[in-house]
């Protein structure tokens, strides 16, 4: 079954690229093209994409407004992911649509092979594409922006090992990593992450990383 892609992006030439590489894939289907957030929202009720490409600037709705709604749309019926696409000198709509549940970021010089790949990743559910690089934008806007903090007692249902996981998560590690760290196997990083996910309601690992901030189990720069 195809992966169901909606490109969302004021610049005709980018979205029209984007589009163009990923509908030559055999296991993507480009269902529509938006030139603004506006736009987005309408062809993401009428298609029911699996991956949003959203640019974070366009002009009549930006790109985290669009995100919201779909995303508020969706709810949990219909597992939609957003992906922000960014340049690197990012502002703080990055860390706001973390927040909302965008599920990473795509840097908008990407290599073909890098979007083909997000792409993929991202319809399987996986969130930090390059958990270094997302790591280093989250970590940025932490200590810029001002966060609400939310109580440790979120986490109470958690074992030892889970919170050793969903910190290492935090700092930016891969699972493959994780697993070196932990002297464990990757197929056990993967089901505690599986389980954290779910005991905290959570998303994706983007949300995770969120939460480990705001509940203070993660400090930016350590």
């Amino acid at each position: 079954m195809s992966i169901r892609v909606l490109v969302a992006d004021d610049q005709a030439m980018v979205r029209q690229g984007f589009a163009a590489l990923l509908g030559a894939q055999t296991d993507i289907e480009v269902v529509g093209q938006a030139e603004n957030g506006a736009v987005a929202v309408e062809l993401a009720a009428a298609c029911h994409p699996d991956v949003v490409l959203m640019d974070v600037r366009m002009p009549v709705m930006d790109g985290l407004e669009a995100a919201r709604r779909i995303l508020v749309r969706a709810g949990g019926a219909e597992p939609v992911h957003v992906l922000m696409l960014t340049t690197f000198d990012v502002d703080d709509y990055v860390y706001d649509a973390l927040r909302i549940g965008a599920s990473g970021f795509l840097f908008k010089d990407a290599l073909a092979d890098e979007l083909v790949a997000a792409v993929r990743i991202v319809a399987g559910g996986e969130a930090l594409l390059a958990p270094s690089v997302t790591k280093r934008l989250i970590e940025r806007f932490a200590e810029s922006t001002a966060r609400p903090a939310l109580s440790r007692d979120r986490l109470d249902g958690l074992t030892e090992r889970e919170l050793e996981v969903m910190t290492l998560v935090g700092r930016g590690l891969s699972n493959h990593e994780i697993a070196a760290e932990l002297f464990i196997a990757q197929q056990t990083v993967k089901t505690h992450v599986s389980k954290i996910l779910g005991k905290l309601d959570l998303r994706d690992r983007v949300q995770m990383v969120v939460l480990a901030y705001d509940t203070g189990l993660v400090e930016p720069g350590i």
